[in-house]
């Protein structure tokens, strides 16, 4: 067999460029633990039969969400009455779990302690949406902002103390140390500093406020983007769900009123249809509490 130094000038410098295009690649998808069978699919790309990074990912894609077509999570923010009344029975009717973001100094939280500890123990998770909700009062449209409670007044160590504190809280009512957090108005800073890698240690991951559709390997663990959800119906939420299965991607729903009680609020009509659909699809749509995707999208990464 000839060797390299065997073959024409030319020659020899095509082979060694396909070499170093072989031995990158093969970097690259480590990861995937796929070098084993990279060879092969490269010498299949350069006769044109396979196009090795595009179905390589796709294929990535579409195995990422425990096989189906996409990951959906379903967020209520602010520990609200409409959450107990209605957000859970017909989450619990159908067999859904969602993740619910409470705040302890909210009415509806202090007054029905126990029935949020019994959410928990139907398999919903109790995320952590700080004590107090403290948002940066000073931006446009946040005039409702308390002085007491206004993130601009705050030190970082009262934040991150407040943040513990509600852990402990929710620790308390479902007896689990791993939960997910949102940060409250989607504020991630005091003043110019960023509070995030101060509580890292405390999350699996955090929800924020940027709608998108992530595939799995473009997941920011601390800044799960999400839906804001006020007025849209159903038809205009199922396709949102229809884009992401057709993407192989997560979206991420943030409610706050169920039928009422908030200015950002969904109809009960149009909640019922979206979960409706949700479980007519299941069989191609993953639902689960946040944290268990981020749970997912961790291992996935690694």
């Amino acid at each position: 067999m000839k060797s390299l130094r065997d073959k024409p000038k030319e020659s020899r410098k095509d082979a060694e460029t396909q070499r170093k295009r072989r031995v990158f690649l093969c970097k690259f998808f480590a990861p995937l633990r796929l070098c084993a069978r990279f060879s092969f699919w490269l010498q299949l790309a350069q006769v044109g039969l396979l196009p090795v990074l595009g179905l390589t990912l796709n294929a990535q894609d579409k195995g990422a969400w425990h096989n189906k077509k996409c990951a959906v999570a379903l967020t209520y923010d602010d520990a609200l009455n409409v959450h107990l009344d209605n957000a859970v029975p017909i989450l619990d009717s159908l067999g859904l779990k969602g993740t619910f973001y409470l705040s302890g100094y909210f009415p509806a939280f202090r007054a029905r302690v126990a029935e949020w500890k019994a959410v928990a123990a139907k398999g919903h998770e109790l995320g952590n949406h700080t004590l107090f909700h403290p948002c940066a009062g000073k931006l446009p449209g946040r005039e409702w902002v308390q002085p007491d409670y206004d993130l601009g007044n705050y030190t970082m160590q009262r934040l991150v103390d407040e943040i513990k504190m509600a852990n402990t809280l929710l620790e308390a009512l479902d007896g689990k140390t791993k939960r997910s957090f949102a940060y409250p108005c989607g504020d991630t800073k005091i003043g110019d500093l960023s509070y995030v890698e101060k509580i890292k240690n405390e999350f699996v991951a955090a929800r924020g406020v940027k709608g998108e559709m992530p595939k799995v390997h473009e997941v920011d663990l601390f800044n799960f983007g999400s839906y804001v959800i006020s007025g849209q119906s159903s038809e205009e939420l199922i396709g949102l769900v229809k884009q992401a299965m057709q993407s192989n991607a997560l979206i991420v729903f943030l409610f706050h009123g169920v039928g009422g009680e908030h200015s950002l609020d969904i109809s009960l009509s149009d909640h019922r249809k979206l979960l409706r659909f949700l479980k007519q699809n299941e069989k191609d749509i993953w639902v689960a509490p946040l944290v268990d995707i981020a749970a997912h999208v961790k291992e996935h990464k690694q």
